[in-house]
């Protein structure tokens, strides 16, 4: 047994996902609590793990630098993500379930096909660890947040930097779209979550307690 590092409901909210640092991701009916399926592959701690939006599959990242596509039914190993040079920290599905987005201690994001596995862009330009990245809402765009005390979002197809969310005074740990992709909230190091505009990028509100 190990820490639970993350813990996520499917899209129908009948299971859930857990990811661990004793190296394996675990399915759970999310009514009886009963363990369905153990994911064992990686050869380090895993740190996040999120299901497809029609729930048929699961990505885990891991501190091994890789990130796998497991059937959710089964826990059959589907794919290897393999390319990022330091342990993986993030990794979803876009809203279409058809690209993958992973985040990594070598300061870069990644996006990957979600069937075959094969790489089709490199996020650059963090000066730091890459704690997380999420699509927005419409899979338009691409945010990440880094140790670098910055957030940035990107084009998701071209991966061309549209916009510097600044202001943080310490490490950014998350960030995350508002449902209808209009705002922008992020958690920092500072003691602070902000709230920007995705459109403009400007600060909208600060929560500090």
């Amino acid at each position: 047994k190990g820490e639970v590092e993350t813990a996520a409901f499917s899209a129908d909210g009948r299971r859930i996902v857990t990811a661990s640092d004793d190296g394996t991701a675990r399915v759970w009916d999310a009514v009886t609590g009963a363990q369905l399926v153990v994911l064992r592959g990686h050869d380090a701690e895993v740190r996040a793990a999120a299901f497809s939006p029609d729930d048929s599959r699961i990505v885990t990242a891991s501190q091994d630098k890789t990130a796998r596509i497991w059937d959710a039914a089964t826990g059959r190993l589907l794919r290897v993500l393999s390319g990022h040079t330091a342990p993986v920290d993030d990794a979803v599905f876009s809203p279409d379930g058809r690209r993958i987005l992973t985040a990594s201690l070598d300061k870069t994001a990644r996006i990957w096909d979600a069937a075959s596995g094969a790489p089709t862009g490199v996020i650059s330009g963090h000066g730091a660890t890459v704690t997380s990245a999420v699509f927005s809402p419409d899979g338009r765009r691409i945010l990440t947040a880094s140790f670098d005390r910055t957030v940035r979002v990107w084009d998701a197809t071209s991966t061309a930097p549209l916009r510097v969310l600044r202001g943080n005074d310490d490490r950014v740990y998350s960030a995350a779209y508002s449902s209808d992709g209009r705002r922008i909230v992020t958690a920092s190091a500072d003691s602070t979550a902000r709230v920007w505009d995705s459109s403009t990028g400007a600060r909208l509100a600060t929560f500090a307690g």
